[in-house]
């Protein structure tokens, strides 16, 4: 990843406390089964990895993202 798409993906720490968090966009969420999913699909294939995107799915229905 590069050094600008990394810090987009960090989170700023906020200059006042009303001003609210910014959401978490899909492509920062889950980086751990991002990654494993994405270096298995070069490596071996959509079809050999089924279990890693589903596992990536989860991941995202569970912070809440419609996938």
């Amino acid at each position: 990843m590069s050094s600008l798409a990394a810090a987009s993906c960090e989170s700023t720490p906020a200059t006042s406390d009303t001003q609210e968090k910014k959401p978490l966009r899909p492509c920062c969420a889950c980086p751990e089964t991002k990654k494993a999913r994405d270096a298995c699909i070069i490596e071996r294939g959509e079809d050999q990895c089924r279990d890693l995107i589903e596992a990536h799915k989860e991941c995202m229905r569970a912070l809440g993202f419609k996938v």
